[in-house]
């Protein structure tokens, strides 16, 4: 993947789909970027911009919660959104019902020093695990839909 140059304000509306922050480094199994915005905010904009590209979220995990919870250690501010396009959903499930293995599709929100990150699932990556051809045009569909949702934060 190719870096895209650290934008502010604006700016981060304008940036490359599907390009990655500097400071992310590659991600093999998603893409995402930086923003210098308080994480509450982020995960509010974040909720947004997925319901404009036709995602619903069916879950959320709040692993700073959960492993306070369940450990007893601090971690830093982190929430995983399960996200849903009902006909993309659809559209895979027609073609393998067992791809309900790798639905729905996960966007991280995570505090990162003075910033917060927001990563997406890169769909076409994962639904190649399945190695059926049928199933790449509606992960090519998530994916320019989740690059959409990550542009426009």
């Amino acid at each position: 993947m190719k870096a895209k140059q650290q934008h502010k304000g604006n700016d981060d509306k304008n940036a490359l789909a599907g390009t990655v922050d500097q400071r992310l480094g590659a991600i093999p199994y998603g893409f995402g970027r930086k923003l210098d915005i308080p994480f509450i905010e982020t995960v509010e904009r974040t909720r947004e911009a997925l319901k404009m590209e036709g995602f619903g979220v069916l879950s959320e995990i709040d692993i700073k919660e959960k492993l306070k919870e369940k450990l007893g250690v601090e971690f830093r501010n982190y929430i995983i959104l399960g996200a849903c396009n009902p006909p993309l959903a659809y559209s895979a499930l027609q073609e393998d019902l067992d791809i309900g293995l790798l639905l729905p599709c996960n966007v991280v929100v995570y505090e990162d020093g003075t910033g917060t990150t927001v990563t997406a699932i890169d769909a076409a990556r994962m639904l190649t695990i399945s190695e059926n051809p049928k199933l790449e045009p509606t992960a090519a569909k998530v994916d320019e839909k989740l690059r959409k949702v990550i542009e426009n934060l």
